[in-house]
């Protein structure tokens, strides 16, 4: 990005994500006169105003958080967005309710009454409180992978307590005020079931105690084997980059099939390049993003379709305003055959109407190490709610309903 040189880039970026639509609208006709203005006195005026605008935004934005307390993890956590596929690749689409009454038929009257009908086993009474065996705790009723015995502490309440679960898209939360108390309750989030509640004076590095009831739990030994619905989908990786990576991580994120999505850095010259190495560009890395997802759900082809429409792939080392190296668009495989598919995609794109007369300058390359970007740049759009570049791709990918999608439609 070429940022004014009074800023350094990571403020900068920050700074802008605080500017609502309007004046980020204003900030980039203004980031435009500072790069191809040809009088240097119009430029530095440009750059006079970009920082007295930001400051600005940044002081109300200020004033405005001031009357907020931050989030908690336990408010985080019950925000999420439901997903059907979780970030460690589990199936968590929620079953119907024929499907629950069903698996709940071969439960006894004790898990009965504590999943379905929401019942509490007595403290020191439940045969996981005391387990000090590695592995995992799944639902009694569906399966799903819950908790780990890596995460399991004693609490001292006399009931199996916990300060992380196996995947935090595996739990559901909502709100339990019945016996003039005010609790979290936490169910399993493919069938529902209830599992116990959550309360915020548990250890670090979470301050959470999951406290469960042990009717409701199904432990396996570590290296025992599994039933299917125990199991994950058999996911695939895909690598992209097309700009700041914020963005591109959220829409990839909102793509039905994707387990997960994580921010990073790729195909550059060093080892564990930092935020500071890759925006000097020193490094040659570009800012990426790794996909995780089922390809059962979407295909490869699909994914390509979607990255090209987020971005603009004309663009050459910038995205934007965001200018420099780092921001180049990128494809970069994992094998052959992704190789083959992402240049067959590009090359039928660029002869595509939409690319009349315009040159598609993405890079397709094999994928060298992935280096991940610090927490701050992970999951921002999700924890922030601050907008980035591009737009949702994905109705109009899955609209033409087809495993290699037509690029002549693309908008």
């Amino acid at each position: 990005m070429g940022t004014p040189s009074v800023l350094s880039e990571n403020t900068y970026r920050h700074m802008r994500s605080l500017a609502p639509s309007k004046a980020r609208l204003i900030i980039g006709r203004l980031e435009r006169l500072t790069y191809y203005h040809s009088d240097m006195h119009v430029r530095k005026q440009a750059t006079i105003y970009i920082v007295a605008t930001l400051t600005l935004v940044c002081m109300v934005a200020s004033f405005a958080m001031s009357f907020d307390d931050p989030p908690s993890t336990l408010e985080i956590s019950m925000k999420s967005k439901p997903r059907v596929l979780s970030r460690s690749g589990y199936n968590i689409t929620p079953l119907t309710k024929e499907k629950v009454a069903e698996l709940a038929k071969k439960l006894t009257p004790e898990q009965f009454k504590v999943t379905q009908k929401a019942g509490t086993e007595p403290a020191f009474c439940g045969n996981l409180l005391d387990n000090k065996k590695d592995g995992v705790y799944y639902c009694v009723v569906c399966g799903l992978p819950l908790f780990s015995s890596e995460n399991k502490f004693n609490s001292g309440t006399g009931w199996p307590s916990f300060f992380s679960p196996f995947d935090p898209d595996h739990v559901a939360y909502k709100k339990d005020n019945e016996f003039g108390m005010e609790r979290v309750e936490i169910d399993c989030a493919r069938c529902g079931s209830h599992l116990g509640h959550v309360f915020e004076d548990g250890p670090k590095p979470t301050g959470l105690r999951y406290c469960l009831n042990s009717a409701a739990l199904e432990f396996h030994e570590k290296g025992s084997t599994l039933a299917p619905e125990c199991s994950p989908v058999q996911l695939k990786t895909a690598y992209f980059a097309g700009g700041c990576f914020w963005g591109v991580e959220h829409w990839f994120q909102e793509c039905p099939g994707v387990a997960d999505v994580s921010s990073g850095y790729m195909n550059g010259s060093t080892e564990n390049p930092t935020y500071e190495d890759v925006c000097s560009h020193k490094s040659g890395h570009a800012e990426a993003v790794r996909v995780t997802y089922d390809p059962a759900k979407v295909s490869y082809q699909q994914l390509l379709d979607g990255f090209f429409r987020l971005h603009d792939p004309t663009q050459l080392d910038r995205q934007g305003p965001n200018v420099g190296d780092q921001y180049r668009s990128a494809v970069f495989t994992t094998d052959q055959d992704q190789l083959a598919q992402a240049k067959a995609f590009t090359a039928a794109l660029q002869l595509s109407p939409r690319y009349s007369g315009k040159k598609i300058v993405t890079v397709i390359e094999p994928a060298k190490k992935f280096f991940a970007a610090d927490g701050y740049h992970q999951d921002y759009v999700e924890r922030t709610g601050r907008a980035c570049h591009g737009v949702n791709p994905w109705p109009a990918v899955f609209a033409e309903n087809k495993e290699t999608p037509g690029v002549k439609s693309a908008p």
